[in-house]
């Protein structure tokens, strides 16, 4: 399978969609920023001195989502219809696994965008929490589920 950001000279480039048609599509990704035990009860009792962690993490990965195409050099600028970033506190991790949700109406997907959006989540709860504990770790961020296009549904975990 050829890779669709290099041209026939082997350049990188952006790919053109101009001929493809507009489809519904979504993309949803997942990572978790695992932590002590004692760190997730101060987030969870909202007890961070730095204030709502996982209400600016949320605003910061909608805010990310929407400015992916400014992060990532090739990827194209998109009028995303829905950003949804949500966290589920694990105490056997322990941890917050995120959870963000992309939607569009466009020639191109929004993976990249779901996955800026777990981005940014993590970086957050890791800049506001680091105070308490530096050990934290953003692990295992990747696409979990993508629908539209003319590659159809993929599911993984």
């Amino acid at each position: 399978m050829a890779l669709t950001h290099i041209d026939e000279r082997g350049k990188a480039r952006m790919v053109d969609v101009t001929g493809k048609t507009a489809t519904e599509r979504m993309a949803v990704a997942k990572g978790r920023v695992v932590m002590k035990a004692e760190t997730l009860e101060l987030i969870l009792a909202n007890e961070v001195k730095k204030g709502d962690v996982l209400g600016v993490a949320r605003v910061a990965g909608i805010m990310a989502a929407k400015k992916t195409s400014e992060l990532i050099p090739l990827c194209h600028p998109l009028n995303i219809t829905s950003v949804e970033v949500s966290f589920e506190p694990d105490k056997a991790l322990p941890g917050n696994e995120i959870i963000a949700t992309a939607k569009i109406a466009s020639q191109t997907g929004v993976e990249m965008e779901a996955l800026t959006a777990v981005s940014a989540a993590a970086l957050t709860v890791y800049d506001m929490c680091k105070a308490a504990d530096k050990s934290m770790r953003i692990t295992d961020i990747r696409l979990v589920k993508k629908t539209g296009g003319k590659s159809g549904t993929f599911e993984g975990e």
